[in-house]
């Protein structure tokens, strides 16, 4: 599996923290940017690719993208259908459980104002780490989330 890792200027230190731990952990990652902090980047532009790359690719091909709360990030990914972007913004892991196991999660989104690298990290272990539960209601209810366009 690969995972692509894109970020804005306000998610660029805990992008670079997350890929540090994806490498040592033996993870296949691409960057795809920000690699530069600069404060009038357009986060559309940087997660679009992204999310793209999962569609083109959903069953080797998942990303973890960073802004500031995550929620535009997740917006622009889930325009694509077949991307199923989740938010992470911290406190509450049940979220990543729900979101991989239920909704076959392939995108997730990580807040960096509201999240610490050691939680981000957890975070990020879990959705790895969690599988689709390939429950039938699971299924039909991703299949009609993804042919709407």
């Amino acid at each position: 599996m690969k995972i692509l890792l894109a970020a804005d200027h306000a998610g660029l230190a805990l992008k670079n923290k997350i890929k540090d731990f994806l490498i040592e952990e033996g993870f296949d990652t691409e960057d795809l940017g920000t690699n530069v902090f600069d404060k009038e980047d357009k986060y559309p532009e940087i997660m679009l690719p992204a999310a793209i790359r999962v569609v083109n690719d959903p069953i080797n091909t998942h990303a973890i993208v960073f802004g500031k709360s995550g929620q535009g990030e997740a917006i622009i990914c889930n325009r694509l259908p077949g991307v199923r972007a989740t938010v992470y913004h911290g406190k509450n892991l049940e979220v990543i459980r729900l979101a991989r196991g239920d909704n076959d999660s392939n995108v997730l989104s990580i807040g960096a104002q509201f999240v610490e690298e050691e939680e981000a990290i957890e975070a990020v272990r879990l959705w790895i780490s969690t599988p689709f539960s390939n429950e039938q209601r699971h299924i039909t209810r991703n299949e009609m989330l993804d042919s709407i366009e």
